[in-house]
């Protein structure tokens, strides 16, 4: 079996956590790739060492690869699907972070989870990815996203009005701080946050959902995936801001925008317990009460 790791790095009080998974891996005889700047943070013995190869780039991680493994948060989860791309390589991911939606191992679960990995006992879900096009090069070569799209006013900026319009047919202006289009998967993130309703990650749909919006009777709108979502922008201000997941752009209010669910998908893996349902009752603690 043949895996690779990947993080941005930890913090100092959380410890060796590269260690641990390589002397996991190694025990039971894995192939093992790790990002290459992780080799810079982490001291690891001579004798790992002498059984990992380093990877920087995407390319590096051939169809040979069976599983990339995750060690960081919701946010180190989003990084590793610009590695991916469209390799379909499944995303094991172990939650250092906080919350924890993606990265829903959690470390004292590393050595059962590695175990069900090399038995092959695990769950993969496929989620669906945003796509933006536009006429202007945004994103480089990775213009998609797993959570949602963004469009934001900048910092100092009155707010904007964003026409949008579904398969070309108009649909609302928002005026706004900003607009979300978010997937499934990132129902449970930004959106939520704007009181953006939560969506099943096998339901083929996006949230549309206004940031601090001027009209209080505009809410979020549920849309099938099906749909190409454009967008014209005004705005006293020049420019504005697109966001992709973490990733952020400043671009001309006088670009061409549109979104669409992407040609492929991400595969995260979950061990066979943990159920989007009980993800959700665990991170929001629902049915707890809280009073004692």
């Amino acid at each position: 079996m043949k895996v690779a790791v990947y993080s941005r790095g930890l913090d100092v009080e959380q410890g060796n956590p590269l260690q641990v998974l390589l002397e996991e891996l190694v025990k039971h005889h894995v192939e093992i790739l790790v990002y290459n700047p992780l080799l810079k943070i982490y001291p690891l013995s001579t004798s790992i060492l002498q059984k990992i190869i380093p990877f920087n780039l995407p390319e590096d991680l051939d169809n040979d690869v069976e599983c990339l493994i995750s060690i960081g948060g919701d946010g180190t989860i989003l990084d590793t699907i610009t590695l991916v791309r469209d390799k379909n390589i499944p995303i094991l991911g172990i939650n250092f972070g906080r919350l924890g939606f993606l990265a829903s191992i959690s470390p004292d679960e590393l050595s059962s989870a590695v175990e069900a990995l090399v038995n092959r006992t695990y769950v993969v879900d496929k989620r669906t990815l945003i796509h933006v096009d536009s006429n202007q090069s945004l994103f480089a070569d990775v213009p998609f996203g797993l959570n949602e799209f963004a469009i934001h006013k900048r910092d100092t900026a009155p707010m904007i009005k964003i026409h949008t319009y579904l398969n070309g047919e108009f649909l609302n202006t928002y005026w706004a701080d900003g607009l979300i289009v978010s997937t499934p998967t990132g129902s449970t993130g930004y959106n939520i946050s704007c009181n953006g309703p939560i969506i099943f990650p096998d339901s083929s749909s996006f949230v549309i959902t206004p940031v601090a919006p001027h009209n209080l009777n505009v809410r979020s709108i549920v849309v099938s995936d099906s749909n190409v979502i454009s967008f014209e922008i005004e705005g006293r201000g020049e420019h504005f801001i697109c966001a992709l997941d973490a990733r952020r752009e400043i671009v001309d209010k006088s670009v061409q925008l549109a979104v669409k669910k992407e040609k492929f998908c991400a595969s995260l893996i979950r061990l066979n317990e943990n159920s989007f349902l009980s993800t959700l009752r665990t991170k929001l603690t629902w049915g707890l009460d809280k009073r004692n």
